[in-house]
């Protein structure tokens, strides 16, 4: 038996609902079935076919997106379709059948984006690498991702950020950008294209129980938060985050002192270090909370993560 969770998440289109996965399904391209005899590579998409409402199912690497014909609303049959595929996922049922073509090598593109931090590169893939954010500081916290290992074996590579599809890193001053942007690079790209992995099984399974655990703390505490430190978390999530993210980096609420009106935050990733954070948290944050929280944020402190 596996352990998989599926989230519900509406979309822009009222007829399509995507079932978002906590593991990977699929490491490889995305699929769309319109109907049962085109998925014929996938069992658990003719499954979902056997549904009368079922017009499209779309597979790609964490989430089944299924678009209905109207003879049904969402909200009477989207609960169903989640526990189906939560049930057929942990009986261990076959998302996509295997071909030698799929277990060979994949093609991969990377390429390299500069961030607002000069000692931070950001490598970005045209596939998802992980489902949560991880900051590695050195070789022993990545004993548990192998990339990062390897990365590591680098003499320049000081600190490695992950999330989502890219992967930051920060060097040492040894080195320059023109040096080794290149080489890294085309290590990440054929590392990936070998099918390689970015976090061990293991890894996936305790960042899983991890941020499941921390999920039910940060829901705990935020229940317990002042109706002010519940705003700010909620700008920061809604306004910050994305922004942040962007330049291969992340921001989370550490705390806010009534008194003397500060918020202190932490940064991670690029943003961890960054010259012109000072600047960001002056000109960006620390006026945006301002402006939307007036009279109750003066100050905004950052922690390098």
């Amino acid at each position: 038996m596996k352990d998989f969770t599926i989230n519900i998440v509406p979309t822009t289109t009222a007829s399509i609902v995507k079932f978002e996965a906590d593991k990977f399904l699929t490491r490889h391209e995305n699929y769309e079935f319109k109907n049962i005899d085109e998925a014929a590579k996938s069992p658990l998409a003719q499954q979902l076919f056997y549904l009368p409402f079922v017009k499209t199912v779309y597979i790609a690497q964490n989430f089944i997106a299924i678009e209905k014909y109207d003879i049904v609303d969402w909200a009477d049959v989207q609960e169903e379709v989640a526990e189906q595929i939560k049930t057929y996922l942990n009986k261990g049922g076959e998302v996509i059948k295997e071909t030698k073509t799929q277990t060979g090598k994949v093609p991969v593109t990377v390429y390299a984006e500069s961030t607002p931090n000069p000692a931070v590169m950001k490598f970005v893939a045209n596939k998802k690498l992980v489902l949560h954010a991880a900051e590695f500081k050195n070789i022993d916290d990545a004993k548990d991702a192998p990339l990062v290992q390897k990365l590591f074996h680098f003499p320049f590579v000081k600190e490695v950020f992950i999330d989502e599809n890219y992967v930051s890193i920060q060097k040492y001053d040894v080195a320059s950008w023109e040096e080794i942007t290149m080489e890294l690079r085309e290590f990440i790209r054929n590392y990936l294209e070998e099918g390689n992995e970015v976090l061990t099984k293991e890894s996936v399974e305790t960042s899983k129980s991890a941020n499941a655990e921390i999920a039910e703390t940060k829901k705990a505490d935020f229940e317990k938060m002042d109706d002010t430190s519940q705003q700010i978390v909620a700008i920061l999530d809604e306004y910050i985050k994305p922004a942040v993210a962007s330049d291969g980096g992340n921001i989370l609420f550490e705390s806010y002192n009534e008194e003397s009106k500060t918020v202190k935050v932490i940064l991670q990733g690029a943003c961890s270090g960054c010259p012109s954070s000072t600047m960001t948290l002056k000109s960006g944050i620390e006026t945006m909370l301002r402006d939307m929280l007036r009279g109750k944020v003066e100050y905004v402190e950052a922690i390098n993560g």
